[in-house]
């Protein structure tokens, strides 16, 4: 009888718990004569005993485990443990405009840090570190996509050069206390595309990024022979402009074409170093951004003294204006590759591809900011105070680096989830 209440009982647990292949491992004594009806072989005596206990503790001691969590049932941990990944997440999404702004309150808060790194050149360090990792990372067949989108590079430096600072006209119009707020922007406007942060958004947004180069690289090099020029018939009508090409060609040289080939040099002679750079495309996009925030930081802390003198109300609107200045700019960089890409083949247009035009948007709507107080130094106050000019514009740099960063992020969770649905 006991032997039978044995069976019964080990009958009703073990479906429950272990597999036929399981169960026959678990138990593979000999089949009893009125066991036909059961698909396992069983053992009596002490070895059933223990395998009974084994089988029946499992299920209690995940039950304990997962009650022992917090105390009354529930995960309040793992519900932490979410909001602490979220977090991370976030984090990890928006870098590039968190390291802006983070670069930007510390300016504020402790002004000696910027100055000092500006006084030992951290901010060029900072760039040739950045180009540094573009020819780290820049392909062999990216060089040929470049080639290939030469329409997009040639619209790209008509409008850096000669279309965009038509706009410099349009502020001009406007008037503000001190005046030298709105000269300063539209001296800005005349500028060419930022040294740095125009590629490393371009890399960052998946975009073609030799193309956004080879737009920087030509339009600062070309953009010190036509600044004079724009400057004095859209600005300084009458004004004498001296602007200094060597040194700003030199500056140019060592700071972006040297780092970008030694990069490259390096990429094609240590193999590995290749390999490295493509496996780890996020890190060195994390660093670049990091490097990146350093010019926001050292502006901040050199303009801080000067911010703190003038009217907060007048300040306030000049950084709204600089805001929609690179509104302006990136619409209208919008609509004209929509326009161009309809009328040179629709989808098959080189405009239509998104890498060329986030390339196209992205460096053709930004201003240098480097090169603008380089012109305004040598301007020597003809159209006005230096610090009132270039002030409106460290925010203006400030401003299209942040706004283009969100507009990156956002192409990064539309490419991410345009992937995830191919797959």
């Amino acid at each position: 009888m006991a032997e039978t209440l044995r069976i019964i009982f080990l009958n009703s647990l073990a479906p429950g718990y272990l597999s036929s292949a399981r169960r026959r491992t678990y138990f593979p004594a000999t089949r009893l004569p009125f066991s036909s009806n059961y698909p396992f072989r069983i053992q009596t005596g002490p070895t059933l005993a223990r395998n009974c206990h084994t089988i029946a503790a499992t299920p209690i001691r995940a039950q304990s485990q997962s009650i022992q969590g917090n105390g009354s049932g529930s995960h309040f941990p793992a519900k932490d443990n979410n909001w602490t990944a979220r977090v991370l997440k976030f984090a990890s999404n928006n870098f590039l405009p968190i390291a802006l702004v983070c670069g930007v309150a510390l300016g504020l808060a402790n002004p000696s840090l910027g100055c000092l790194a500006d006084r030992y050149h951290i901010s060029k360090l900072s760039t040739f570190g950045i180009f540094i990792i573009s020819g780290l990372t820049l392909r062999t067949e990216e060089v040929g996509s470049a080639a290939e989108a030469w329409p997009v590079a040639l619209f790209g430096l008509a409008s850096i050069l000669f279309i965009t600072p038509l706009f410099s006209k349009i502020l001009l119009l406007l008037r503000l206390q001190p005046q030298e707020f709105i000269t300063g922007l539209a001296l800005f406007c005349c500028m060419p595309t930022t040294l740095s942060s125009g590629v490393a958004l371009t890399r960052l947004a998946g975009g073609n990024s030799a193309l956004a180069l080879a737009m920087t690289v030509i339009s600062s090099l070309t953009g010190i022979l036509i600044i004079p020029f724009s400057i004095s018939k859209l600005i300084a009508t009458g004004v004498g402009v001296s602007v200094p090409t060597e040194q700003l060609m030199r500056s140019l040289v060592l700071t972006l074409l040297v780092p970008l080939i030694v990069g490259k040099v390096f990429r094609e002679i240590f193999k590995s170093l290749g390999e490295f750079a493509d496996q780890n495309r996020k890190l060195l996009s994390v660093t670049s951004a990091m490097l990146l925030s350093l010019a926001p930081f050292i502006q901040v802390s050199r303009s801080r003294s000067l911010l703190l003198l003038v009217n907060p109300a007048a300040f306030f609107i000049a950084v709204v204006l600089g805001a929609l200045l690179h509104a302006m700019l990136f619409t209208f960089n919008a609509l004209a590759i929509k326009f161009l890409s309809t009328i040179s083949g629709g989808s098959k247009s080189a405009f239509a591809k998104k890498e060329n035009a986030s390339a196209l948007l992205l460096v053709a709507s930004q201003k240098t900011l480097p090169v603008m107080v380089a012109v305004v130094e040598q301007l020597g106050g003809s159209l006005g105070a230096p610090g009132l000019l270039v002030l409106p514009c460290v925010a203006a740099h400030l401003n299209q680096i942040i706004m283009d960063s969100f507009v990156v992020n956002f192409w990064q969770k539309d490419r991410a989830t345009s992937i995830a649905k191919d797959a």
